[in-house]
């Protein structure tokens, strides 16, 4: 290691090894010795059980106490040495323990969820991959580790979105997902690339920590300087927005969002892990690591890209009937506000977000995925034609799956951001901040804060509107076909626990003993370096007054509208109906534009290799044919022809020598009295 350590902090460093490496172990254990064993999915609950307890332990010794760095040379290339290591600081045990503790429950859940799928053993082995790929991103010390285990996530959630491989939407929905995430990726290498060129290392903390590399260089004159470098500015500007490429990608924000609903394909277990604390968190994770390169107009960017984002994936969600979809679009609009909060300087806010985000939200997929699996049940006993996933099949299930509807309810309750919960504390701390923010920054910027506010509004409607349909009322399915037979419930302990335990994280105890101030917060002394200062004034208790009582008069129109029907029902067709219910026609738009422009350049492009580039080789090849044809005919005519006339007249002369040599003294004789004639004939012609 790179130097004396005491014990604990060897000791520390060894857990946080150990709570990696433990869901790979489970993934080697399952792929080679279990086969389609159903003790699978309890060697991978296991593995992440221990990784939770190894990460509460990290996390009791980490935060707010210190923070270790190990490295050790990986290899060295000319005057350079990378080192591989590992990074525990404060943002490092935070996420180690978000992705062990929201993944035990979802483990838990998918080994009932599951049973009955063929492919329960490969489920359990993608899963493991899928912990492991995040577990091991959020410990590593250098930008190269980073993005080898960066790109793993991606590919294990290509394998989990896909996991159903025989259904034509799943394939489909892993390719989008896996392409959309190599454009980010490329931006991110981009970055990584850049971020070498200029300050020759790898290394996270040199680069990023308090007085580094990054905040000790400078901007002046068109010039990116740091201590050994300069050079043009167009350079940060670029590995910024491959950064940003990056974080679009995985965590879902405009333009490349597009992925994420169509991940809905995957089974719902892996839909609340994905959208909850692993593959979308990593975005945001990796803003946090990287958070000092963004100079103040580049944060202004992103604080709009978010809100943007999270007004644009509220709208969306109003109309969609799909209960996944609905969720899906939540998802992207919350990652928006934490974009957003980290653009305005709300860092410690953003994380804050992102932890509460991860219990509501996981506790809500798992919830739709009990709902969705019970109408199942009801469709396959009946014999119906029905999506178990439409909400317009749902309706009155909170008698029938009572501790579901209770978890939902809470889920989303804090998803709205109402008081006691701790959606409230985080999301109230980001408007806060955004309204502060916004002041003495023009009439344009005072645009951020009021969609926010809007945004928040959106998501009361739909997230009623959701409860409503599914929970309230009577069920459709037995309106319109009254003799189906109905034998559903809530399931066993393996549902009820994962519910039971994300529902009482996602109320305020857990995080603060003040279910109204998220100043008092503990997570936000962790990051108070970095988090922008906040003075208490009256607009604390205005905004949280305003935003929760419009939230409060939205929910009731909601229910005027679902249940009691005796107000003015918005309108189900016009420009904006339309716009949201076809998600703004992004989708279109890429389908129609993008990928057919790809299409028609892959088309010219295979009409250029076909045409031309063979067309030159075949060309070459008929020359080449050709000459070898002259060749052929040279060698077979001339060459070969005066080797056979040489050999003919060598024949000739020796056949005619052939007849003095035949053994007959008297004919040797009568030769050479020949031979002296013709020399004295000769010699008197040559005299004469």
């Amino acid at each position: 290691m790179s130097k004396a350590l005491p014990y604990q902090d060897i000791q520390t460093i060894y857990f946080a090894i150990a709570a990696v490496v433990l869901p790979f172990a489970a993934f080697v254990i399952n792929f080679l010795f279990l086969g389609k064993s159903k003790l699978s999915g309890w060697v991978s609950t296991l593995a992440i059980l221990v990784s939770s307890v190894l990460a509460a332990i990290i996390f009791t010794r980490v935060w707010n106490v210190q923070q270790i760095h190990v490295k050790q040379i990986w290899f060295r290339i000319g005057d350079s040495y990378l080192y591989t290591g590992i990074l525990l600081n404060n943002l490092s045990v935070l996420m180690l323990g978000l992705v062990s503790v929201i993944a035990l429950p979802v483990h838990i859940y998918s080994t009932a969820y599951m049973k009955d799928d063929a492919g329960y053993s490969r489920y359990f082995q993608y899963l493991s991959f899928f912990c492991f790929s995040m577990l091991a991103l959020v410990v590593m010390d250098n930008l190269i580790l980073l993005y080898a285990f960066w790109e793993l996530v991606g590919f294990s959630s290509y394998l989990l979105i896909g996991f159903w491989f025989d259904r034509a939407n799943a394939v489909q929905a892993n390719k989008k997902a896996f392409i959309i995430n190599r454009i980010g990726d490329i931006g991110l290498l981009t970055a990584i690339i850049i971020l070498f060129n200029q300050y020759q290392t790898f290394d996270i903390e040199r680069l990023f920590k308090e007085g580094g590399l990054i905040a000790s260089s400078t901007i002046k004159n068109g010039l990116w300087i740091s201590a050994d470098i300069q050079t043009p500015v167009i350079w940060q500007y670029i590995a910024c927005i491959g950064i940003f490429l990056g974080v679009a990608a995985k965590s879902a924000q405009f333009p490349l969002h597009t992925w994420l609903p169509d991940a809905m394909e995957g089974p719902t277990s892996v839909s609340a892990l994905i959208h909850a604390a692993t593959m979308v968190a990593a975005g945001v994770f990796l803003l946090g690591r990287v958070y000092p390169l963004f100079n103040p107009a580049e944060l202004t960017t992103l604080a709009v890209i978010g809100c943007f984002t999270a007004f644009m994936a509220a709208t969306i969600a109003l109309t969609q009937n799909d209960l996944k979809r609905i969720l899906a679009y939540s998802t992207i609009s919350q990652l928006g506000y934490m974009v957003m909060a980290m653009g305005i300087g709300a860092y410690a806010t953003s994380l804050f977000h992102l932890v509460t985000h991860a219990f509501f939200k996981c506790l809500l997929f798992l919830s739709a995925g009990i709902v969705i699996h019970q109408i199942k049940h009801i469709k396959e006993d009946n014999n119906l034609d029905i999506d178990p996933q439409d909400i317009a099949n749902m309706g009155g299930l909170r008698k029938k799956l009572p501790l579901t509807f209770i978890a939902t309810l809470i889920g989303g309750l804090a998803l709205i951001g109402l008081p006691l919960t701790s959606g409230y504390l985080s999301k109230e701390g980001i408007l806060i901040t955004t309204y502060e923010w916004a002041q003495g920054k023009g009439d344009m910027m005072l645009l951020v804060p009021l969609f926010a506010f809007f945004t928040s509004c959106l998501t009361a409607f739909y997230v009623a509107r959701m409860l409503l349909k599914v929970f309230f009322g009577d069920l459709n399915l037995q309106f319109l076909n009254p003799e189906i037979k109905i034998h559903i419930g809530d399931g066993g302990w393996r549902y009820k626990a994962p519910l039971v335990f994300l529902a009482l994280c996602s109320l305020f105890p857990f995080f603060s003993f003040n279910p109204f101030l998220h100043e008092e917060t503990w997570l936000l002394y962790g990051f108070s370096a970095y988090n922008s200062k906040s003075v208490f004034d009256i607009m604390h208790i205005a905004i949280p007054v305003l935003v929760n009582g419009a939230s409060l008069l939205i929910i009731y129109y909601a229910y005027m509208i679902y249940m009691k029907r005796s107000t003015i029902v918005l309108p189900q067709s016009g420009l904006l109906y339309r716009l949201s219910f076809n998600e703004w026609y992004i989708d279109r738009f890429y389908n129609r534009v993008v990928v057919k422009f790809v299409l028609v350049l892959s088309d010219m492009a295979f009409w250029f290799d076909r045409k031309v580039i063979d067309g030159f080789v075949n060309l070459l090849e008929k020359i080449g044919v050709f000459t070898a044809g002259i060749a052929s005919w040279f060698d077979r005519y001339i060459v070969d022809g005066i080797l056979h006339l040489s050999a003919v007249i060598v024949q000739a002369i020796g056949g005619f020598a052939r007849r003095f040599q035949n053994g007959k003294v008297q004919y040797y004789l009568f030769s050479m009295l020949l031979a002296v004639i013709v020399v004295f004939i000769l010699k008197i012609l040559i005299w004469n």
